[in-house]
C-alpha cells in the first residue's frame, strides 16, 4: 500500500488526484493539503462526507501521517518549495504544477540524487500527450520548420506551458538549427508572432471552456504535418499520475517528463 498525500486538493487538477487516489486499492490517502482550508478533516466536507482523512494547513505537521508519495497540483509560487520539502523528508514528489525554472529543476534532481529519493516533475500527465511529444520528436528531425500552438483554460497562470516548453526542447535535440518567417518579417504588434524558442515559435491560447490541447504543426515543400492531442477532460490525466505513484517509490532520482516511466 502506497500511502499518499495530496497538496492543492481543492483546485480542480488537486481534486480529480484525490479522488482517483481514493479509488486506488493499492494507494491509501493519508492526508491533503491546503494552508487556507478551515476544515481539519475531509469529512466536513459534503463531497468527502464519508471520508476520514485529515487536512493540513502546514507542510510539517504532513510528516505526522507518513507519507511515501507527495503528489502536488498547486501555483508555481509554491511548487517548488513543496518538491523540495518532500525530497528533504524523504518524501517522493510527483508533481503536475509547471512553472519550475530550469536552475530549480537542476537544484531539485541533484538533490534528488544525493539523498536517493525518486520523483517525478511532468509537464503533461496525458499518456496521449507524451506519445505527441515523443511523435513531434521525431517528425523534427526532418521537418525543422515547425510551430507550436498550445489551448488551455483561461485560470491557467504560465505561459508557454510546461507541454510546449517540454516539446520544444525534446525537438530542439533532433531539429537541424533554423529561425523561422522571413527574415525581413515585421510584427505590427508585439508578440504576433509567438514566443520564439530555438529559432521555433510557440503560441498561447487562453480561453474558458478548454481543458488542454497542444497543436505541433511542421511545414515542407509540397505537404504539412499536424500532430495534435487534446484532453477533454482532466481524467485524462490520472492514469499518468497513478502510474507515476507506483513508479517513483521504486526509483533513486527525480526525474522530468513522464516519458521516462513509460
Amino acid at each position: 500500500m502506497i500511502k499518499i498525500i495530496v497538496a492543492g486538493f481543492k483546485g480542480k487538477m488537486g481534486a480529480t488526484a484525490t479522488k482517483m487516489v481514493l479509488a486506488q486499492e493499492n494507494f491509501e490517502l493519508v492526508g491533503v493539503l491546503d494552508p487556507f482550508e478551515e476544515k481539519t478533516n475531509l469529512n466536513e466536507l459534503a463531497e468527502y462526507s464519508q471520508i476520514d482523512v485529515p487536512i493540513f494547513k502546514e507542510k510539517e505537521a504532513v510528516l505526522t501521517v507518513k507519507p511515501d508519495v507527495w503528489i502536488d497540483f498547486t501555483i508555481p509560487e509554491v511548487a517548488y518549495e513543496n518538491t523540495r520539502f518532500a525530497v528533504e523528508h524523504a518524501i517522493a514528489p510527483v508533481v503536475g504544477t509547471t512553472g519550475f525554472t530550469e536552475e530549480q529543476l537542476t537544484e531539485l534532481t541533484v538533490r534528488s540524487k544525493e539523498l536517493k529519493i525518486g520523483g517525478l516533475i511532468a509537464p503533461n500527465f496525458a499518456i496521449g500527450a507524451v506519445l505527441m511529444m515523443q511523435f513531434a520528436q521525431k517528425a523534427a528531425a526532418y521537418f525543422p520548420d515547425v510551430e507550436i500552438i498550445e489551448l488551455h483554460h483561461d485560470n491557467k497562470l504560465d505561459a508557454p506551458s510546461g507541454t510546449a516548453l517540454k516539446t520544444a526542447e525534446m525537438m530542439h535535440e533532433v531539429r537541424k538549427e533554423k529561425s523561422q518567417g522571413h527574415p525581413e518579417e515585421k510584427e505590427l504588434i508585439a508578440g504576433a508572432r509567438g514566443a520564439d524558442f530555438a529559432g521555433m515559435k510557440i503560441h498561447s491560447v487562453r480561453l474558458p471552456g478548454l481543458v488542454a490541447h497542444q497543436q505541433v504543426q511542421f511545414g515542407a515543400p509540397g505537404e504539412g504535418l499536424t500532430i495534435r492531442h487534446d484532453s477533454y477532460d482532466r481524467s485524462s490525466f490520472m492514469s499518468g499520475v497513478a502510474l507515476g505513484c507506483e513508479k517513483v517509490v521504486e526509483l533513486d532520482h527525480l526525474v522530468y517528463g513522464l516519458e521516462n516511466l513509460l
